[in-house]
């Protein structure tokens, strides 16, 4: 893969705290993705959630796709002493994504499928919910596959003529067998070549609750409790589980709190990728 995107401490906005809490790097929008220092032994809260705050007093945030537009970060410092600052979130308009030609079972789930896919999903959340004290999600991602966008994060979805959930990934087209790699380091979570809808996935961990899941690959080369660094293959390009086409769709969360990928891509210009 000839280009590489990166995540910048300026990447969209810099929203300035007083000097004693910290800089908020990142997106302040809905879908986007925060982060910043406090004093080692600080606590963070953002609205009324705890936030984890690592030994050197990192910390993450993050806002999903509906997020109101207005959010209240409080900072507890060692001493005692407690802050608030309100942070204006960016509203976003989504568009919308017609997707025809599915098969039928992958947009209507029939009864036999139920129970695996409860297994399924407990799985993801599961590899999603491991908070750990790695730093890598602040080390920058690149895109896991060269290709076209071709679906975007929040976009509600019509599949096959019947409404049903936004969509919360970026889609990248490209031929079957094309390389994935890793958008970031991290250990792999969860590795699968045959879930029901999402076909060949990759979770994998870049610490905080920070994670990076594939869908729809064609082959999965990679082991759960591997360690892979940024830009190593773990698979391929598919078009398994409920897909039209062949692309990847890459998706970033914090524990459960889906983002927008697209958010957090720069290229080695300086340029901002978001629409």
């Amino acid at each position: 893969m000839k280009k590489h995107i990166f995540i910048g401490l300026s990447l969209a906005v810099m929203a300035a705290l007083p000097a004693w809490a910290v800089t908020l790097h990142g997106t302040l929008a809905q879908g986007g993705m925060a982060w910043g220092q406090v004093t080692p032994g600080s606590k963070v809260v953002l609205d009324g959630n705890p936030v984890m705050v690592g030994p050197k007093g990192n910390f993450v945030i993050g806002f999903g796709r509906d997020a109101a537009h207005v959010s209240h970060l409080v900072v507890m410092g060692p001493d005692g002493k407690k802050q608030t600052k309100t942070l204006k979130i960016r509203k976003r308009k989504f568009s919308v994504e017609r997707v025809n030609g599915l098969p039928p079972k992958t947009v209507t789930m029939p009864p036999e499928w139920l129970a695996r896919r409860k297994v399924e999903t407990g799985r993801v959340v599961k590899a999603r919910m491991v908070f750990t004290d790695a730093l890598d999600w602040l080390h920058g991602f690149t895109i896991p596959a060269h290709g076209r966008f071709s679906g975007f994060y929040g976009s509600q979805r019509i599949l096959n003529g019947k409404p049903r959930s936004p969509h919360y990934g970026l889609d990248i087209a490209a031929p079957v067998g094309t390389p994935i790699v890793a958008p970031e380091s991290g250990v792999v979570r969860l590795a699968d070549p045959a879930f029901l809808l999402e076909g060949g996935i990759v979770i994998i961990d870049h610490g905080f609750g920070v994670s990076s899941t594939m869908f729809h690959m064609n082959t999965v080369e990679v082991k759960e409790g591997q360690h892979v660094k940024r830009g190593e293959r773990i698979g391929t390009i598919g078009m398994t589980g409920r897909a039209t086409g062949p692309h990847v769709d890459w998706r970033i969360n914090i524990g459960a709190l889906r983002l927008d990928p697209e958010l957090l891509l720069k290229d080695k210009n300086g340029k901002v990728t978001t629409r």
